[in-house]
């Protein structure tokens, strides 16, 4: 069976997962087109055919959609009715629409875990901040709102009465809080065919006010036995959901040494941006090879790594300046990915390093020296 480069493959959203997903599309000779809100977006300059449009819009989404082959995404937040009329006339749509409705919903995402024995922390639904006081003996909780959080919005840990007023006015879940020792991820993709396979399980440190990921290091440092949990985890979830595309499925590794999942998202991932240089395939490849239903690479680690989010720094807004690349470039073992985005803002995401070692201790020395070393400012 031969290969057809000229399938028409269209991407919603134009960020930096729609840039490192272009530069493995390059390598097989699939031409993408983009469609993102922003005309500044990463991908802008970098393809042919490039749209501005409004992503959650129904007419901008079937349009730009009904002249693809397969349809796919690079951020939650898109018009999932448009995508099912698509599907209808046979585009093909990865992941599924009916699988990224029920995500982007947190309280139907929760639901969903519950209903297929998928071990997470339990909860129940609010529909208002005021509801909070009903639950004063479920403190110390994390309130998490149903719709439009992103990025470590929409999340608020609610310590005690007092934090009550951090809640959220709308459809939301809260949350027991995890005693975790550790925050894991594993990215796991299939195909048409039904193959499946996984990443090895990463290690995720967040960033003590933002949530955002910080760094994370790949392989996680933890017995072999957790490891295989949290994998078979991620592939029950992905077969359940059937989906087709490469899902990030991040978990807590709780002190009882139970796995429990926190969050999904159905696209690449900041929990597998190092698979390009630290294994045998990247998630981008692989999330190519599941949506063109090819065989799914080896996920295989070539060698320990580490992925260090470089974030625009706080007080600082306006056209972005690089300090300290020359001396992060001199390290061994560091590769820098910068996104192209020409503005910089707090904590806004403006690139990652990887770094790769063979010594976990030298891997460690060195995700400091970046953190210190690199910085975005204005």
């Amino acid at each position: 069976m031969s290969f057809n480069t000229d399938l028409k493959v269209g991407v919603l959203g134009g960020g930096q997962l729609g840039r490192m997903l272009l530069q493995s599309a390059i390598n097989i000779n699939i031409d993408l087109r983009m469609m993102d809100p922003d005309p500044h977006a990463p991908c802008s300059n970098l393809i042919a055919d490039f749209q501005v449009g409004d992503l959650e819009d129904y007419n901008a989404v079937y349009e730009f959609g009904k002249d693809c082959d397969i349809l796919t995404i690079e951020i939650e937040k898109v018009n999932i009715e448009a995508m099912k009329k698509l599907q209808s006339e046979g585009v093909k749509v990865f992941p599924q629409p009916e699988i990224i409705e029920m995500i982007q919903d947190k309280r139907v995402q929760k639901q969903f875990y519950l209903d297929n024995n998928i071990p997470t922390s339990s909860f129940v639904l609010t529909e208002s901040k005021e509801e909070l006081k009903k639950y004063i003996n479920k403190f110390p909780a994390v309130h998490k709102i149903g719709k439009g959080g992103y990025d470590g919005r929409g999340v608020q840990v609610i310590k005690s009465q007092d934090d009550i007023e951090k809640g959220f006015d709308a459809p939301s879940l809260l949350e027991d809080f995890v005693p975790f020792k550790k925050e894991l991820a594993v990215i796991v993709s299939r195909n048409e065919e039904g193959e499946v396979n996984s990443f090895p399980v990463v290690e995720m440190v967040f960033h003590p006010e933002h949530n955002l990921v910080e760094y994370l290091l790949s392989p996680a440092v933890i017995d072999k036995s957790e490891a295989e949990k949290a994998k078979k985890v991620a592939i029950d979830i992905i077969q359940k959901l059937g989906m087709v595309g490469i899902l990030a499925v991040e978990m807590f590794l709780t002190k009882d040494n139970e796995i429990l999942v926190n969050e999904i998202a159905p696209r690449p991932h900041n929990s597998g941006h190092q698979s390009i240089e630290g294994n045998f395939v990247s998630q981008y490849d692989q999330h190519l090879r599941a949506i063109l239903n090819l065989p799914l690479g080896d996920t295989t680690t070539k060698i320990s790594s580490a992925m260090v989010n470089v974030l625009g720094e706080d007080g600082f807004t306006g056209d972005a300046k690089y300090e300290g690349m020359e001396e992060v470039m001199k390290i061994a073992g560091a590769s820098v990915h910068l996104y192209g985005k020409k503005l910089t803002k707090p904590f806004r995401k403006m690139g990652h390093v990887t770094i790769t070692d063979p010594s976990l201790t030298s891997l460690k020395t060195k995700i400091e020296k970046v953190k210190s070393t690199l910085k975005v400012k204005a």
